[in-house]
């Protein structure tokens, strides 16, 4: 069973396991939109804060520091309220955590959570140490928690059909992303063609008008034939 809580901002999806065992779970199936939350050097829940669909593109990327980047932005989008929501939570719901008057939190993408076989079960590592962001010194609010506290619902998740459907939903937008991409450069290739070809056909008119500029003044029949003679 999962725990779910609703922040001040409902586009943003808030959750938490319940023990170390299912924060394995949830090391296994987190999405790139996650951000992981944890009391730094202490013990705590692992809560994670979901970013909307399509937050974190990392299609065609290749280079790593493009690809982190890109994380850290997603992560700079939260606002600070959020954040501190977040702060809050995963202080209260650390043993050794909630007892301190303050605590540090510790919080970084999804994708830069480190599991190995030698890690206890819900012990994480970070791929980069630099990617991991630290709130210091954060103080219980009760107010907070106890918003936070009150919206606490606990379902069952299945785990790996959430994120298989994750996915599908992530290729169906790559794809109609790509297709509009390909439809407008259709069009502007159309458009640039169009221009081309009035462009052409205007200096045609203008070769057309000045070709013979001088040549013929009068149009009288004399000096027509007058110019006839002289290119014979």
């Amino acid at each position: 069973m999962v725990f779910f809580f609703t922040c001040s901002d409902p586009k943003y999806v808030v959750y938490m396991g319940k023990d170390k065992f299912e924060n394995e779970e949830l090391l296994k199936y987190g999405w790139p939109e996650d951000i992981w939350f944890h009391v730094d050097k202490y013990s705590s829940a692992h809560v994670y804060l979901r970013l909307p669909l399509g937050s974190v593109d990392l299609s065609g990327i290749k280079d790593k520091a493009e690809a982190k980047q890109k994380l850290l932005d997603a992560v700079a989008t939260v606002p600070e309220k959020i954040l501190m929501e977040m702060a809050q939570l995963t202080k209260a719901n650390s043993i050794e955590g909630c007892k301190l008057s303050e605590a540090d939190i510790v919080y970084t993408p999804y994708l830069n959570l480190k599991k190995s076989e030698r890690m206890d079960a819900g012990q994480v590592g970070f791929k980069d140490e630099s990617s991991r962001i630290l709130l210091r010194n954060v103080a219980k609010d009760k107010d907070v928690v106890k918003e936070l506290e009150k919206t606490r619902v606990e379902k069952k998740v299945d785990f790996a059909a959430e994120k298989e459907q994750r996915d599908a939903e992530e290729r169906a937008r790559r794809r109609k992303q790509i297709e509009a991409q390909k439809q407008q450069e259709k069009e502007e290739a159309k458009k640039h063609a169009e221009e081309k070809e009035l462009k052409s056909y205007a200096s045609l008119q203008h070769l057309d008008k000045t070709s013979n500029v001088g040549v013929n003044k009068t149009g009288t029949l004399e000096e027509c034939k007058e110019i006839e003679e002289d290119f014979m």
